[in-house]
């Protein structure tokens, strides 16, 4: 399947069957297409958690809103967070970054407040999910993206100190009843004309 038949058969999946899991094999590459993931200069302000004991996805559930049948019924929860910490973050890109993008950070970032310089953490993050979504379209792994979350309560049950939830990811195997599916309930996109512009 090309990669733009995967973006068209791909959907927020609604409703998960449990009793299907994922192969180990496509959770480790998902591991790794993560580390894989751009950020700005390299930056990789980020922390991404993934939940499969059944104790802890009962209570992520609790803390999930209207998604608590996503998060307990999914095999995995993954946990998108990025890093709290200025000080650690600096410590990190002087350990593992070249000189010209540490330059970079302390020239035109770091000079910017404590609630910009998280921002542009979150955004990194952000970045993180599209590749997420678009290999698990690719790798035919249903995915909720997830904002609807208590992400104070998020790091409480993970026990996070030093890092913060942004949003969860749940994966699995859709439930062949989902309502959400295409074949149910057609996808909808603005017409391409309105939001590309070719100069």
């Amino acid at each position: 399947m090309s990669f733009i038949e995967s973006m068209k058969n791909r959907y927020t999946t609604k409703k998960y069957d449990n009793s299907k899991k994922i192969e180990k094999q496509k959770i480790e590459e998902l591991k790794e297409i993560l580390c894989l993931s751009p950020s700005s200069i390299n930056s990789q302000p980020w922390k991404f958690t993934f939940v499969s004991n059944g104790e802890i996805k009962q209570e992520l559930s609790e803390v999930s809103w209207l998604n608590a049948n996503k998060v307990f019924d999914c095999d995995t929860v993954v946990v998108f967070s990025r890093i709290n910490s200025i000080p650690l973050f600096e410590e990190q890109i002087e350990e593992g970054l070249p000189k010209g993008a540490v330059d970079y950070y302390k020239e035109f970032i770091k000079p910017q407040t404590e609630e910009q310089i998280k921002a542009w953490f979150d955004r990194q993050v952000y970045l993180a999910l599209g590749v997420f979504l678009s290999a698990c379209a690719e790798m035919n792994i249903d995915a909720t993206p997830m904002e609807g979350i208590e992400p104070e309560k998020y790091n409480s049950v993970l026990n996070q100190k030093d890092y913060a939830a942004l949003m969860a990811v749940a994966i699995g195997h859709r439930d062949e009843d989902d309502f959400n599916q295409p074949d149910k309930s057609p996808k909808t996109r603005r017409d391409i004309n309105k939001v590309i512009e070719t100069i």
